[in-house]
């Protein structure tokens, strides 16, 4: 199998002890920095990086149609990555390396939006005021202090939503579907954060939903 690690961003220090093709790339890379890369072949790339460079080289993989035969693997650069916590992978630079070399890949969902972008760990609108549907069903109507996206459980429907509602209580309610639909207040000034990174502009409607493809991401 062709491994080729991507080391992203300038500030990202060139893992040791990697066997494979290195190639430094910028942070949050795109279609000429990734796409070079891509062989006709079964392959494995492996990201040194945050979870929105991670985030970046999965949206190449999904615009050239190479999800299913690609396996993923993360050296995170952040001891805090929302993707290395959900899917268990390590953050000390010589276990992570190790499991991204020889670890085996399992799918997880991938999360698209209606802007053309992907979600692979934590989406974010806070605070928010806006109409949400999960499905058909009516999951907020009222503002709350903060709503959450991410990926679940390989067997799930794709996505975990958990909402949680303003007041000192900070109740919490958590739901699950294959999409989730939002309109918001057009005076909120809306900004998902979508893998740490928020948006450029506010925004009146977003929707996310899981891709018909799972990415192979390597995890213990």
């Amino acid at each position: 199998m062709d491994t080729v690690l991507l080391v992203c961003g300038s500030a990202t220090p060139q893992p040791s002890g990697f066997a494979g093709e290195v190639v430094q790339v910028p942070g949050r890379p795109g279609k000429k920095d990734v796409d070079p890369l891509l062989v006709e072949q079964q392959q494995r790339l492996v990201v040194a990086g945050s979870d929105a460079d991670f985030a970046a080289v999965a949206l190449r993989l999904l615009r050239k149609d190479r999800l299913a035969d690609t396996d993923m693997a993360l050296l995170p650069t952040h001891r805090r990555s929302r993707l290395a916590r959900r899917w268990g992978i390590p953050t000390r630079p010589g276990r992570a390396l190790a499991l991204a070399e020889r670890g085996t890949p399992s799918p997880v969902p991938l999360i698209r939006d209606d802007a053309g972008g992907v979600l692979v760990a934590h989406g974010a609108v806070a605070p928010i005021r806006a109409v949400a549907y999960c499905e058909e069903q009516l999951v907020l109507r009222a503002p709350a202090r903060e709503l959450r996206v991410q990926p679940s459980d390989p067997a799930g429907a794709g996505l975990a939503i958990r909402i949680t509602a303003r007041g000192l209580l900070r109740r919490r309610r958590s739901y699950e579907g294959r999409a989730l639909q939002l309109g918001f207040d057009p005076d909120s000034g809306a900004v998902p954060v979508l893998d740490g990174v928020p948006r450029e502009r506010p925004i009146n409607r977003w929707t996310w939903y899981r891709h018909t493809t799972d990415l192979r991401l390597v995890r213990p």
